[in-house]
């Protein structure tokens, strides 16, 4: 098993060489970090104290996933919405819209009280206002949640569960809305930031205890921390090109673990930047909100 490699304060925990990794997902209970590879289609799992890797393969690009209270996990496949057996590798479908041409699923996370959401985006031109957001319910009730995005993106609550984080990578554009954990609704949409490309377009997200909001500023490099008033708190270089999403984990939920790309990468720019597509983990002094389970 290849040692984890230091750069500077950023670590590489995995050298994993993701054509697009992708919603990183930290197990409390198992201490090990769950992600996805969107288009070599799998699920992973990395135990980043003895460096032991584990893969389900999928059938079709997974968007993204969300582990479940009953073991295994919710994944979002091209289809829609399936549940995972982790020990026999099975999937069973439960929900789907009705595919638009030229869309997959994108960014998802399970919110506070157990529901999963996961969005679509325009995978042809990354342009067109054809995607939206959805809600899978425990009891595998499906309801569509927001429309006209282009890039459904950045999934985060706040660890009161009150506030949901939201973003349209191609906006660009991160919104902030009122979250009700009861009904599962949102409400009172209202703008965070318009992140630059030179500051970084919001991709994969995670919020802290303290109510920040950390962005992977996938057009920049860096991992952002965009303060509760709107104001770029600061701004984390990463040894990658592409940084695609962000959790917390670790022993104290102080470890921002950062998945990312190496798809598509000019040469040069892979020779520059080779731990491309690798996960890295960067210790903060704020603890992040855990993700939840889903309930279904």
């Amino acid at each position: 098993m290849a040692e984890p490699v230091q750069v500077g304060d950023i670590t590489c925990v995995l050298d994993a060489r993701a054509q697009l990794g992708e919603c990183p997902v930290w197990s409390v209970d198992e201490q090990a970090l769950y992600w996805v590879d969107i288009l070599a289609p799998a699920l992973h799992r990395l135990d980043p104290a003895t460096g032991a890797t584990r893969t389900w393969s999928m059938p079709s690009r997974i968007g993204s996933f969300g582990l479940r209270e009953t073991g295994g996990a919710v994944v979002a496949l091209v289809d829609g919405f399936h549940l995972l057996d982790l020990d026999t590798g099975a999937l069973t479908f439960v929900a789907g819209p009705e595919r638009v041409p030229g869309t997959r699923f994108n960014d998802g996370k399970v919110s506070p009280e157990g529901r999963f959401f996961a969005g679509t985006m325009d995978e042809e031109q990354l342009s067109r206002p054809i995607a939206a957001l959805y809600r899978l319910d425990p009891d595998h009730t499906l309801h569509r949640m927001l429309d006209g995005l282009i890039v459904s993106n950045g999934l985060a609550w706040t660890a009161d569960g009150a506030t949901m984080f939201h973003s349209d990578s191609k906006g660009p554009v991160v919104w902030v809305h009122d979250y009700d954990p009861v009904h599962g609704t949102v409400t009172h949409r209202r703008v965070l930031a318009r992140p630059t490309d030179e500051q970084g377009r919001p991709d994969g997200a995670a919020a802290d205890m303290d109510g920040f909001y950390w962005s992977a500023g996938i057009s920049a490099g860096v991992l952002n921390r965009w303060a509760p008033d709107g104001r770029l708190d600061r701004s984390i270089p990463l040894p990658c090109s592409n940084p695609t999403a962000p959790c917390f984990g670790g022993p104290d939920l102080r470890t921002i673990f950062v998945t990312s790309l190496r798809h598509g990468m000019a040469p040069d720019v892979l020779a520059a930047k080779p731990l491309s597509g690798g996960i890295f983990a960067v210790r903060v002094d704020v603890p992040g909100v855990p993700i939840a389970r889903y309930r279904g």
